[in-house]
């Protein structure tokens, strides 16, 4: 164990302690120091766009989608929120034990103007708990189709921007996996997916290629970078998407021509069926 060597300005080594990010006594473990690593890395990222959103709303809406024990959305509100006079941050959690534990610390610290919710996807969409259009939406390490889930979200609450760092892509490499022997009939490009360790990280890969594809096709400018070295994690790919109401014009054909030529139509309705 040793002394944390930094904690940022008026943050709450409180809230630290009770994410168990710091022992009682204020030192970390290397585990622990890897994950608040993350956080403010993913924070750097995100701070600049709050920044922005609040030039043209004084009172700005997050809503971080799978949000689980909710890391981001409190260290969120303590590096951000609790310094400006209004704006909320929602945490949308399926797990009624998480949500309640997340409501329970957001009292212990005093903060008010960050709200949990137990919704499914659907009800997430449609719940009066949530307002009509947000400005940010979020999901760090959100479970294989939890991203898309995410993206679903923030589609429809026209969000203006995506933050999305998606973890264990698995369902387009079943897929791939299921179809095998027809691709290989269809196309020369089933290689690149014969073999299961490829299969594993080809389905990743193009996983993340068909949602900046989805989210161009929505008047989305996205951006693709690294969270933060590989060495701290291997879910380290970073998206950010920026509405611009400008859809990029072959997005839409890319990515049905994608799901054709790879034999994943029965991707469609996840990638393509939206709205």
């Amino acid at each position: 164990m040793t002394l944390i060597p930094e904690i940022k300005p008026n943050q709450s080594v409180e809230l630290l302690k009770a994410l168990h990010i710091l022992t009682r006594d204020g030192k970390i473990n290397q585990d622990s120091r890897r994950k608040l690593k993350q956080v403010y890395h993913l924070y750097h990222f995100i701070e600049p766009l709050l920044n922005e959103v609040l030039l043209a709303n004084p009172n700005p809406t997050l809503v971080d989608h799978g949000a689980g024990k909710s890391y981001l959305g409190f260290i969120l509100y303590d590096l951000f929120m609790k310094m400006q006079a209004a704006g909320q941050i929602f945490g949308i959690e399926t797990r009624a034990e998480l949500v309640q534990k997340s409501r329970e610390l957001a009292e212990q610290l005093g903060f008010e103007r960050m709200l949990f919710e137990h919704l499914s996807v659907e009800e997430s969409m449609s719940s009066p708990a949530l307002p009509q259009q947000v400005d940010i939406v979020t999901a760090l390490h959100a479970c294989n189709t939890a991203t898309d889930d995410a993206i679903k979200f923030g589609l429809k609450k026209q969000a203006k921007f995506l933050v999305l760092v998606p973890c264990c892509q698995a369902e387009v490499a079943e897929m791939l996996r299921k179809n095998k022997n027809a691709s290989f009939a269809k196309t020369v490009l089933s290689e690149i997916w014969r073999h299961p360790i490829h299969t594993r990280e080809f389905g990743s890969q193009i996983t993340n290629v068909l949602r900046c594809l989805q989210l161009e096709a929505h008047g989305y400018q996205v951006t693709v970078t690294e969270l933060v070295g590989w060495e701290h994690s291997m879910k380290n790919e970073l998206i950010i998407a920026r509405y611009t109401n400008s859809p990029r014009k072959n997005a839409q054909s890319r990515l049905e021509q994608i799901l054709q030529e790879l034999n994943l139509e029965e991707m469609r309705e996840r990638f393509v069926g939206t709205d």
